[in-house]
């Protein structure tokens, strides 16, 4: 089994993704002492639309270092063009992406910044608050996004300070979001490939506690996500809007079929 989860991870890939969504998922390794350890997965969506995980990585340290194999690794299975890659954190990731993939852009999850802020706020005043949050990200422009990030600091900002300050402290890396045209955002925002894959992960760590090796973490991450994947039988939703867009925007990029 442990020569399946080595194959799979080294398996070749395509050579371009136009997205690709970057994720952490925390677990209990039973090392002597008990450890929560991050494994992070790679989920591509490929030119045919369909997802794909590429690969999952145990991180012992998080920065740049770290993102720098994993990018790495994903340029020696072939793949040479990444168009946006989609974070929950940045924490040395804009550095190593750029290393590897220079004209990849960095985009800051934006489901992820949503559940961050909402974990402030009461279940009562979450409707509210989310509404308020939607229409910054869902403005037509940068600079009306901004307004609207004006406007909700000035209504929220007395209760739930931290908000406010976490989208402004992350604005760079939030709004190349809105250079891409509503098809390509659709997809960009739509990280229900991820948060699928993320819930049955969390399920099967709830009901296990603790792993008692990295190896037997990863071979039950392996299976399971050999089986999440074999449901994708379809290519994601909108991609074909999604695709005359990128084709128009990245057309340099594209492979000529």
């Amino acid at each position: 089994m442990a020569e399946d989860v080595k194959a799979w991870q080294a398996r070749p890939l395509d050579p371009v993704y136009p997205i690709i969504y970057l994720d952490c998922i925390h677990v209990k390794v039973r090392e002597g002492a008990v450890r929560v350890k991050a494994v992070y997965l790679a989920i591509g969506v490929t030119l045919a639309g369909e997802k794909e995980v590429l690969g999952m990585w145990l991180a012992q340290t998080e920065g740049a270092k770290f993102w720098l194999q994993v990018v790495t690794e994903l340029r020696n299975r072939g793949v040479q063009d990444i168009f946006i890659a989609c974070v929950d954190g940045l924490k040395g990731f804009p550095e190593a992406i750029e290393a590897v993939f220079p004209l990849a852009a960095v985009q800051l999850c934006i489901v992820h910044m949503v559940r961050h802020s909402l974990n402030y706020v009461s279940w009562k005043r979450r409707p509210e608050v989310a509404a308020d949050l939607k229409r910054i990200y869902q403005s037509a422009t940068a600079d009306e996004a901004e307004q609207r990030l004006g406007e909700f600091e000035a209504k929220w900002d007395a209760e739930y300070l931290p908000i406010g300050q976490s989208w402004r402290r992350n604005w760079a890396r939030l709004i190349p979001f809105f250079d891409y045209p509503p098809e390509i955002r659709k997809v960009i925002y739509t990280t229900n490939a991820i948060e699928s894959v993320n819930m049955s992960l969390r399920k099967l760590t709830k009901n296990r506690g603790s792993f008692p090796s990295d190896e037997a973490l990863l071979k039950l991450f392996y299976l399971a996500l050999r089986n999440i994947s074999q449901k994708w039988t379809m290519p994601i939703r909108d991609w074909k809007a999604a695709l005359t867009r990128f084709t128009i925007q990245f057309e340099e990029r594209l492979p000529q079929l």
